[in-house]
């Protein structure tokens, strides 16, 4: 394409611009404050100090013990170590991990690593960023992998002895995690209230842990529509979740699937529970969502806990759309790392009668035997063996 006369003088004047400015000389090779890392970071001046003498405020100023953080570094060591070279010293991997670590559980921002830790403020960025990455690489499948087998089995038993909901798989929800406005709002959209975030679709258990987690989709879409399109609906279809045959409830010769539950975002599947909608319910009714709430709050109580240990969660993140989904995956598969080995407790998240023949358990659209199925533990609740002393005064 010919560019007019007009065109080729401003086209020749950008060169100039550019030229001139590649002639400028760099004030600092490297900056007054960050040369004096070695002095004056926090590394150096307070992490270690922290690491010998104060264990307990080292708990409370990293989120996890110093047995954790070593065996965290010990994972992702070999992946985040970098090469020396003559102009500097890389950062080394233990700093690198102090520093994420420490940006997810103050939620402090990158300005404040650039002046505490001594660091570029597009260093401390590209750190975090790659930290996450690796830890997310190197964690998933060793701490978020997908139940089999008789896992199955152990969870739906943490369920039924927690919240006292029998053939539980898992509670499912959704948040939605807010980020500053991105550069192409149009391609993200604000959701109704609007607020520009990003969806978490996640899967947690009785012991407040996540099994499954999707991050990523648009703030406008419904947890159902993010459900719909998610793997995990593709994986029970396909049956790779290898989901147990129906078992009958405790103390009746009633048979029912194994489900998840979910709130009324959620559609009304085999293998997935959401409560009755309406107000003029029957007491059978009434039972039944007060005691499939008892085992859904595990998963707002999941997302409660991420919130408070990993504070970053506590204002909008104030990166880009696809490092915000790096941050989110990394602080699920840390959180279920902190937990397996610091424990969990019940208290931390808790202060089908004539069933003729069981329908094959993928996941179905809403029709008479699935409800049949939501009827048959509506009437197990009221019933003898199925009963809460308490629940009649909850509804």
């Amino acid at each position: 394409m010919m560019m007019d006369a007009g065109e080729v003088v401003a086209f020749a004047g950008l060169v100039y611009l550019y030229l001139k400015e590649k002639e400028k000389k760099r004030k600092w090779w490297v900056h007054p404050i960050n040369s004096a890392r070695y002095r004056h970071g926090h590394f150096h001046t307070f992490y270690k100090p922290l690491r010998e003498e104060e264990p307990a405020k080292f708990f409370s100023f990293f989120r996890m013990s110093l047995g954790s953080f070593d065996e965290l570094l010990s994972c992702v060591r070999d992946r985040l170590r970098k090469v020396d070279t003559n102009m500097r010293t890389a950062i080394t991997p233990e700093e690198m991990l102090v520093i994420t670590i420490r940006y997810l559980a103050s939620g402090c921002s990158f300005r404040e690593i650039h002046h505490s830790y001594r660091i570029g403020r597009s260093t401390a960025s590209e750190v975090v960023r790659k930290v996450c990455q690796t830890i997310w690489d190197v964690l998933k499948d060793k701490c978020l992998s997908p139940p089999t087998g008789d896992a199955w089995s152990d969870i739906a038993a943490g369920f039924q002895s927690g919240t006292d909901f029998p053939n539980c798989l898992g509670a499912i929800d959704g948040k939605r995690i807010r980020i500053a406005k991105p550069e192409r709002i149009e391609s993200l959209g604000a959701n109704s209230k609007h607020v520009n975030s990003i969806g978490l679709l996640a899967v947690a258990d009785s012991r407040n842990r996540f099994m499954y987690v999707d991050v990523g989709s648009f703030s406008n879409d419904s947890d159902s529509n993010i459900f719909q399109d998610s793997s995990l609906l593709e994986q029970i279809q396909s049956r790779h979740l290898q989901i147990p045959q129906p078992k009958k409830l405790p103390g009746s010769d009633t048979t029912v699937p194994f489900a998840f539950v979910g709130d009324e975002a959620f559609g009304l599947y085999t293998n997935l529970l959401r409560p009755y909608a309406g107000s003029n319910l029957s007491v059978e009714k009434r039972v039944f969502n007060y005691r499939l709430s008892r085992a859904r709050r595990c998963a707002d109580c999941t997302f409660a806990v991420l919130t408070s240990t990993w504070r970053i969660f506590h204002r909008p993140l104030d990166v880009g759309i696809d490092f915000a989904v790096d941050i989110v995956k990394c602080c699920c598969v840390l959180h279920n790392f902190v937990r397996d080995r610091h424990g969990f407790s019940f208290d931390d998240s808790l202060t089908i009668y004539g069933l003729e023949e069981y329908v094959n358990s993928d996941c179905l659209s809403v029709n008479r035997n699935i409800n049949r199925y939501r009827e048959a533990l509506s009437n197990y609740f009221v019933s003898e063996s199925g009963q809460l002393p308490w629940q009649l005064q909850q509804i």
